[in-house]
């Protein structure tokens, strides 16, 4: 009797000896980096991405594959090609503005400082704005400039300090860690919609922390101000009104002489608009990121690139059937690109319309006008798609739902034209 009690409570105490050690383990594993104790000092907002490697040197070596992970996907990747040339199209669409002259795919992040120089959209009025989302010396120029003084610098000038491409600095603070908002655009696009970054979990900030880049945005004013238009929120439809209310525009479009807006990568936007993975809690980091070992050691990889270069482990942490996975993201991929077509031709047969209508004798200016603006309401919702970097997989539903919104305002646009014109006969259409 009295062994069979030792054997009971022999038991238990290795249970609870178990459960805590399981408990202190998950603490540790959760604290900051700071309170496990680094070996080397990192300084604050350090822009050389290779002294938080002292420290980190797993994640390091991840992240220096980003210089060379130069692979495609069916609709995108890190390859540098050019996409005016795979798409003719995006030629007139963004006729009169520079990504009509030179649009190329995005390179990894240690690219960024590269990729940014060489393009043909630079030129002595650029303003440093354009260094936003390239060099992690931004945090440090931030806080020595602030922000408004670092955009009204001229590119050249600017570049003079900057000397490293994204890095840790751009996301992580160097004492702790932890993931935070570095570009001030950010921080004021939460507060305008009453939101402190400060109060969000580790896992919001896994997604968060990504939209120090990629989001939509414009440049502000005189002095180029990076702003993010998310004061009526983020969808679509409250972006175009933020920019109708503001009258704002960034080209006059060379063929239908419409106010245009380049969206730029919405992705952050996209995502976070009620998509099936982000209501299942899904970071980005959980599919850009994923957890790796190597040896004992388990770390979220900074290799970040398509979910689709690397799906057994990106899909596979979730999805058991990876192969299903990867057939049901082509399959929406295709489904989107398929619309995205549909409304591209729908957009040219406005401009054209449009144009048409504009070398008619004593046209109805005021209808013109109208023509114009929903060229404008159009082209800013299928940009809204078509420069998000997912072809609509981050968010099928609303990726289709707008591409439908953006081709039925082209028709309408078109239809508007040849009212302005008196008659049908300047009807273009995509397929002549």
């Amino acid at each position: 009797m009295r062994r069979s009690i030792s054997i009971i409570i022999l038991t238990g105490l290795i249970i609870v000896l178990t459960a805590a050690l399981t408990a202190a383990l998950m603490y540790i594993n959760n604290q900051p980096v700071s309170n496990r104790g680094q070996i080397f000092e990192v300084p604050a907002m350090e822009p050389d991405s290779a002294q938080w490697g002292l420290n980190f040197p797993n994640q390091y070596s991840t992240f220096l594959l980003t210089k060379t992970n130069q692979n495609r996907t069916t609709y995108g990747g890190s390859f540098p090609y050019s996409k005016l040339e795979i798409n003719p199209r995006l030629v007139t669409l963004y006729s009169g503005y520079g990504f009509g002259m030179d649009y190329n795919e995005e390179r990894g992040h240690l690219n960024s400082l590269t990729d940014v120089r060489s393009t043909e959209r630079i030129n002595n009025e650029t303003p440093g704005t354009c260094y936003s989302c390239k060099s992690s010396d931004n945090p440090g120029l931030w806080a020595k400039m602030g922000m408004a003084e670092f955009d009204k610098t001229m590119f050249d000038e600017l570049g003079k300090s900057i000397n490293n491409p994204i890095g840790c600095a751009n996301c992580h603070e160097a004492s702790t860690m932890r993931l935070i908002v570095t570009n001030p655009a950010l921080d004021e696009a939460l507060k305008s919609q009453g939101k402190d970054w400060r109060t969000f979990t580790r896992q919001e900030m896994r997604t968060v922390v990504c939209a120090n880049c990629h989001v939509e945005y414009y440049f502000a004013g005189e002095g180029k101000y990076l702003t993010f238009p998310w004061k009526n929120g983020t969808r679509i439809e409250d972006i175009a009104a933020y920019y109708d209310n503001t009258g704002f525009k960034d080209w006059q479009h060379a063929i239908s002489g419409a106010p245009m807006i380049k969206m730029q990568h919405p992705e952050y936007e996209m995502y976070t608009a009620d998509s099936t993975h982000y209501r299942a809690g899904v970071s980005c980091a959980d599919c850009h990121m994923p957890y790796i070992r190597e040896g004992a050691a388990k770390f979220s990889t900074h290799d970040v690139k398509s979910p689709l270069l690397n799906a057994n482990l990106a899909c596979g942490a979730c999805h058991r059937d990876v192969e299903y996975a990867t057939y049901r993201a082509a399959t929406i991929q295709s489904q989107v690109q398929m619309s995205m077509n549909i409304t591209e031709d729908a957009l040219i047969a406005a401009i054209n319309t449009i144009k048409a209508a504009s070398l008619k004798p004593d046209p109805d200016m005021k209808v013109l006008a109208e023509a114009r603006q929903l060229h404008r309401e159009a082209q800013m919702r299928w940009d809204f798609v078509a420069s998000e970097n997912s072809m609509g997989f981050h968010n099928p539903e609303e990726a289709l739902r707008i591409l439908l919104s953006s081709a039925d305002l082209a028709r309408q646009a078109q239809l508007k034209a040849v009212q302005a014109a008196g008659n049908t006969t300047v009807i273009w259409n995509s397929s002549h």
